[in-house]
């Protein structure tokens, strides 16, 4: 794909960047570079210092609002647009996800879903090399959609891991299309859960006959014109399912003894068959996809092992932010006698996990600020130990003295608040486990 093919999109047109992280810049350095716009604008929360002086800076408390003049604007995801622009001005969205759906370089894999999208868009990539096929990895992963255009040629397949905020103003789709799953997440971005689930859903609204959809059977009936298939951890009459321990694609059995990983939870399996069904559909053989599964490593602060320290195993999930990944999490080892939940509070329901953790399959529960207060009042079982910790160094200095054989990290909440991301989050608590051992 050439830049130059965006030149007919950006003529004479005035656009706005909104927000200057990752996609921001990787925006500017096209909008440059085509050199084609009658006005470039960058616009950001945060007070801006703009090398060159043919930009016009837009910050401060109102920068959104004044945004909605331009002819283009450039969304770059977790921007929270909600309702502080009219719906002519959101018409006017143009984000690089759906840049890419709409120009369609090469064949796009898409993958979404409010867990395990980025294990299965990596697992999906990883079974696509080991079958050279020519590929990329691209999207929420990391790599914003365009940061590698121009070496998409007809021949290549991009998997795209694509959240929320990089779908909610699409109006392509791509050619084969994943919806895992949608639980409530993100609702401090939206207007409401629906709206949500609806920017997920856009995955495969604008699908076209000869496309492919693989969807958690839950969430069907889905939108667009693909053929669908539908997926379920459990399922008999699904396409592609997994009872937790074998594996079915298209009424095959994929047996326990030919799925060897290093992935944990049983969980996982469904991200598994899912990445498997899809890259046989594009083209892979399925032993070959097997041979390679042993030889895929976990993606960092998802169930990551970080250490055995006195004999206790330290267990990395920070990527959990809703109460269904902390129940996972749990469900995924033998045994856990301990479990740190909390972070920042969105207000999402905590009630099906004060459930799961009265049943007392964990003795000791380590509560965080904000989101660990409400948590805490709903854990009722006087069996398991409710301790209430200000940071994280208390959390896991408290888990050392109390854990017998394992230690998760499951927050079950968003970081922001209290660092910029999981990520952040994660690194922190896997420094702090490895000082215990010091």
């Amino acid at each position: 794909m050439k830049i130059s093919e965006l030149k007919p999109i950006f003529e004479n047109k005035r656009a706005v960047i909104l927000g200057f992280g990752r996609e921001g810049k990787v925006w500017l350095d096209i909008l440059k570079r085509l050199d084609v716009c009658a006005e470039i604008a960058v616009a950001d929360m945060n007070p801006l210092e703009l090398e060159d002086n043919r930009l016009t800076p837009i910050s401060g408390e109102h920068y959104l609002e004044e945004c909605a003049d331009y002819d283009i604007i450039l969304q770059s995801p977790g921007v929270i647009v909600k309702n502080r622009l009219p719906k002519e001005a959101k018409d006017k969205i143009l984000s690089q996800t759906e840049t890419l759906l709409m120009l369609s370089p090469c064949r796009i894999i898409g993958v979404t879903g409010t867990k395990g999208k980025s294990t299965t868009s990596s697992l999906i990539y990883h079974f696509l090399q080991a079958n050279k096929i020519p590929s990329m990895l691209i999207g929420n992963i990391g790599v914003p959609p365009l940061q590698r255009a121009e070496e998409m040629t007809s021949d290549m397949t991009a998997v795209c891991e694509m959240s929320c905020h990089q779908l909610e103003f699409v109006k392509h789709s791509p050619n084969i299309a994943v919806l895992l799953n949608i639980f409530p997440e993100h609702l401090d971005h939206y207007e409401s859960f629906d709206a949500y689930a609806n920017a997920k859903r856009n995955i495969t609204r604008f699908q076209k006959s000869g496309d492919t959809a693989f969807v958690n059977a839950e969430l069907l009936p889905a939108d667009g014109a693909g053929e669908m298939y539908a997926c379920a951890f459990g399922g008999e009459k699904c396409d592609v399912w997994t009872d937790g321990s074998s594996i079915f694609l298209f009424g095959e059995e994929i047996t326990p003894d030919r799925l060897h990983t290093g992935l944990c939870g049983k969980h996982n399996l469904y991200n598994i068959a899912i990445a498997l069904a899809v890259s046989v559909k594009a083209g892979c053989d399925l032993d070959k996809c097997l041979d390679a599964l042993a030889d895929f490593k976990g993606l960092e602060h998802r169930l990551e092992r970080v250490a055995v320290i006195n004999g206790v195993e330290y267990i990395n999930d920070s990527i959990s932010t809703v109460p269904e990944a902390a129940i996972a999490a749990v469900n995924a080892f033998d045994s856990a006698d301990c479990l740190i939940l909390g972070g920042m509070d969105r207000g999402i329901s905590y009630d099906i996990l004060g459930e799961f953790l009265n049943t007392g399959v964990v003795e000791n529960v380590i509560l965080l600020p904000d989101s660990g207060k409400r948590i805490g009042k709903l854990i009722t079982n006087r069996a398991v130990s409710v301790i209430h910790a200000d940071n994280m160094e208390k959390a896991v200095s408290l888990a050392a003295k109390l854990a017998k054989q394992r230690v998760i990290l499951s927050p079950a909440s968003a970081s922001y608040g209290f660092y910029r991301n999981f990520e952040e989050r994660g690194r922190h608590f896997k420094e702090l486990v490895l000082k215990l051992a010091e």
